[in-house]
Order: C-alpha cells, then sequence, then structure tokens
C-alpha cells in the first residue's frame, strides 16, 4: 500500500513537472529595449552610414523592421508610460515630462504614472513571468512610482529623466542614484552605465534561464549629457564634429550592449525561444547631434521627426526573418503583443490603446492595425490617418488666440515640406473632427510643462525649419 501511495506521488509529481515544463515552453521570454534620443537614421538598417550598429541591425534582419513605427509622445516620459501600460497617456494625465507645476486638485507627489494604471509588468507577473526593470524609469519619484511598487520583481537602474553615464565626484540628487532593487549603488562602484546595464542584463538572463522572464531594458543612451567612453571617441577620431564624435561612441556602447544580450541568450540556449523588440523612445534631440535624415523636426515636436522612430521585432520561427511592415504601428502596440505572444491574459480592465500586432506581422490578418493614430501635448496636437498627417497648434502668444491648422500627405511628403490645408479643407474638417472626439476620452494633465505653449506654437510653424531653429524652443 505504501509503495502504491508512494508511486502515485511520484506520477503526479511527474504529470506536474511535464505540465510546469510545458507551460515554460509554450511562454516565451520577452526583452523590451529602449534607446533613448537616437536619431531615425543613426541606425544601419534604417540608411546610417556613418555608426555602424550591427548588433541592433541584426534584430530586423532576423525578424521584421517597421517603417512607420511611432511612439506616443515626443519627449522621455510620456512616451514610457505609453511603452509600459499600452495606453494613450493622457487617459491617466500624464502629458507632459515630469515637473513641478501640478495642476489643480493634485499634488506634487502625483506627478508620475497613476498608480491605478496596470503596467506591462504588472500584466507579465501574472502571467507567471519573473520581471525586471533596467535602466533609466523617469515614472515618478515617490516610493509609490517605485518600479518594484509598479510589476517589476527587481529594478536595476535610475527613477529620472537623466545622469550621467561616469560616476559623480561630488553631490548627486536621490533621483539620480543607481538603484539594485531598494539599495543605492555607490558611486565609487559605478563605471559606465551603458555597459552596467548590460551586466545586468546578462546576469538576469542566466540567472532565469530556466523559467520565462520578461526584461525592460531602457538604456539612456544616446541622451545627454555625452559621455563617451575614451576609447571609442578614438575610433571616431575622424569625425570632425565632437558633439557628433561622442555621440557616434555612445551609440556603439549601445549597440555593443545589445550585442552582449543577444551572446547571453544565444549561450543560453534561449534565442529562439525569445521575442526581442527594440525601439528608440522619441526622435533624435536637439542637444545630442543625432540624425533625423529625411525626417523633419527633432524631439519635442509633432513632426515626423519627434514621433516616427526606429522599430524591430525579431522572434525566430514565428516572425519571418528580413522583412519590413509599412503600415503605422505605435508603441502602445508593445504590450499586448507581450501578453499574446506568452498566450496570456491581461490583468487590467481598462481600454487598451495598443493591439497585437503578431497577426498583421505574420500575414494573417491584412488590414491596418490603427484606423488613425494621435499625439497631445499641451497646446499642440496631430493625428495619422492612412497616409494623411494632421497637426493642429492651439494656443495663446503674445496675449492673443493663436490656431495653426497642418495637413500632409506622409506618402508623397515624408519631409512635411507642403502644407495641405488650404487645398483640402474637408480632409482637414474630418481629420479635426475625429481628433476632437479622441479628446473626448483623454484626462486634464496631471501636470504641465517647464517649457509652456509658445515653443510648440513656435516649433510647429512651417518657417521653423532645421536643428538651429529647433533649438530655440525646446
Amino acid at each position: 500500500m505504501k509503495n502504491t501511495i508512494i508511486c502515485a506521488l511520484l506520477a503526479t509529481f511527474s504529470v506536474s513537472t511535464a505540465i510546469a515544463q510545458n507551460k515554460s515552453s509554450n511562454q516565451p521570454n520577452v526583452i523590451v529595449i529602449v534607446s533613448d534620443d537616437a536619431g531615425y537614421v543613426d541606425f544601419g538598417c534604417y540608411g546610417g552610414k556613418q555608426i555602424p550598429t550591427p548588433n541592433i541591425d541584426g534584430i530586423a534582419r532576423r525578424g521584421t523592421r517597421f517603417t512607420d513605427a511611432y511612439v506616443s509622445a515626443s519627449v522621455c516620459a510620456p512616451s514610457r508610460a505609453g511603452i509600459l501600460t499600452g495606453r494613450y497617456q493622457q487617459r491617466f494625465g500624464f502629458e507632459h515630462n515630469t515637473s513641478n507645476l501640478v495642476a489643480p486638485g493634485y499634488k506634487i507627489t502625483d506627478v508620475g504614472m497613476d498608480p491605478s494604471e496596470q503596467t506591462i509588468g504588472n500584466e507579465m507577473q501574472a502571467n507567471g513571468y519573473k520581471t525586471i526593470a533596467i535602466g533609466k524609469w523617469h515614472q515618478g519619484d515617490e516610493p509609490k512610482h517605485f518600479p518594484l511598487k509598479r510589476g517589476f520583481d527587481e529594478f536595476y537602474g535610475f527613477t529620472g529623466g537623466h545622469r550621467d553615464f561616469f560616476a559623480y565626484k561630488g553631490a548627486r540628487t536621490n533621483e539620480h542614484a543607481l538603484y539594485n532593487n531598494n539599495e543605492i549603488v555607490p558611486e565609487s562602484k559605478i563605471t559606465y552605465l551603458t555597459d552596467m546595464f548590460t551586466d545586468k542584463a546578462t546576469s538576469f538572463i542566466a540567472e532565469n534561464k530556466d523559467k520565462p522572464f520578461f526584461m525592460y531594458l531602457s538604456y539612456n543612451a544616446v541622451h545627454t549629457p555625452m559621455n563617451a567612453k575614451k576609447d571609442l571617441m578614438e575610433r571616431y577620431a575622424s569625425i570632425q564634429d565632437t558633439g557628433r564624435r561622442a555621440y557616434a561612441a555612445m551609440m556603439t556602447s549601445l549597440d555593443d550592449g545589445v550585442g552582449r544580450v543577444m551572446a547571453m541568450l544565444k549561450q543560453q540556449n534561449l534565442d529562439k525561444n525569445t521575442i526581442i523588440v527594440f525601439i528608440n523612445d522619441n526622435g533624435g534631440a536637439t542637444v545630442n547631434s543625432s540624425d533625423n535624415g529625411p525626417l523633419r523636426g527633432m524631439k519635442g515636436s509633432k513632426w515626423e521627426g519627434g514621433i516616427r522612430v526606429a522599430m524591430m521585432m525579431k522572434w525566430p520561427g514565428h516572425i519571418a526573418a528580413n522583412k519590413t511592415y509599412s503600415k503605422p504601428v505605435i508603441s502602445l502596440d508593445i504590450l499586448p503583443t507581450a501578453i499574446a505572444a506568452g498566450n496570456g491574459k491581461r490583468k487590467g480592465t481598462k481600454k487598451l490603446d495598443g493591439v497585437n500586432l503578431l497577426p498583421y506581422i505574420t500575414g494573417s490578418n491584412k488590414k491596418t492595425p490603427h484606423e488613425a493614430l494621435y499625439w497631445r501635448r499641451g497646446v499642440a496636437a496631430a493625428m495619422r490617418e492612412n497616409n494623411w498627417k494632421l497637426i493642429r497648434v492651439k494656443g495663446r502668444l503674445e496675449n492673443k488666440e493663436v490656431e495653426n491648422v497642418l495637413l500632409f500627405d506622409l506618402e508623397k511628403d515624408i519631409s512635411e515640406t507642403t502644407n495641405l490645408a488650404l487645398k483640402y479643407p474637408a480632409q482637414v474638417n474630418k481629420m479635426l473632427g475625429k481628433l476632437a472626439e479622441w479628446e473626448k476620452g483623454l484626462d486634464k494633465p496631471h501636470w504641465g510643462s517647464s517649457y509652456g505653449g509658445k515653443n510648440q506654437i513656435m516649433k510647429h510653424r512651417m518657417e521653423t525649419t532645421g536643428r538651429d531653429m529647433e533649438r530655440m524652443y525646446p
């Protein structure tokens, strides 16, 4: 009898183990890699020739490259809020970069992602994933905003919007501190931030190779300050402009880091069971010597150079290699795609604005993922519908009400050089109506922008062209 019970228990254990292993095998690891302020054509797979990016290009070569990928904001913090929630961040008042300009009815402690929002970390945790956030957070500095409270089992990074890549020699603020979970890493232990984030990513992969994991690897490269390693600066000595030289060196550190992550996945035999999404958080900045190529405008604007970004996705055996996808997609799609890849169910109940991209890029769904895409930050808003792009700027300038509407055909005019608003008034009115309808579902901003509305008005004038002019209106 005793032996029978033991045999039954062993059989039950074996079945349970088999089920667990089978569940694990059906759940790919998911890694979302975010770069910061990079130029659209500074990646080789998007036409860059000056700075080699073989490892990032390798994601596109082994998967799908998106030609018309967008983020939900042209500046860092709200863009990340969209990535993390799969929802237009304006729905929960996260319209601007974090600031101390608190709106009526809110407190300074409310500046950050609303705790009632479910993050991609929460969703992946609920589906059995081990989760980690690495790098730049920029979602609020209060304890309630800390990554360990927002769906991540581990955190290795900093909570602010930027920090030096090397150690601070003097005093530094808490938002610039490097955290290892709840512990602050002494500045004496900091070498070069991009390398340290990569070190953490590779060690996490090795430590969690036997269970499904989700990694949000949010590099702060190539955001300012322009801190580059000396040996890489020397490698690019032929670049005369010192800012561009530092940018190239920092891009190389970023690409090397991505390469090390790929190598670790292969070493642990995880490369075929891992879906990787690479995306840049917004357009290239005016202050970091990035290059947006044919795209007009830079970070902070509704021009294509502010919101269209490099994005690629690979998953061997599921996503075909060396393909391009040219219908508009958006960073909000990452969360539902990650859940679907792991055969998971949503924990959150609020409406998602992103969609699962897998049926579209595999060809099983021939439709367009989004009927339209929308943007708003302060007085400037925009939308894209098919090839039409509309920008609407409405605010006060020198005590006068100003309203400016721009319309472009992106298929014929990717550089947004010709305003067609007067030529196609019916199209303008239709899109303005849809934009207004979308805005009805948004919350009022919970805090304001330290840059104000004037810069947005000036930035979106047809005569404001080129990096030097854009830099005048950050």
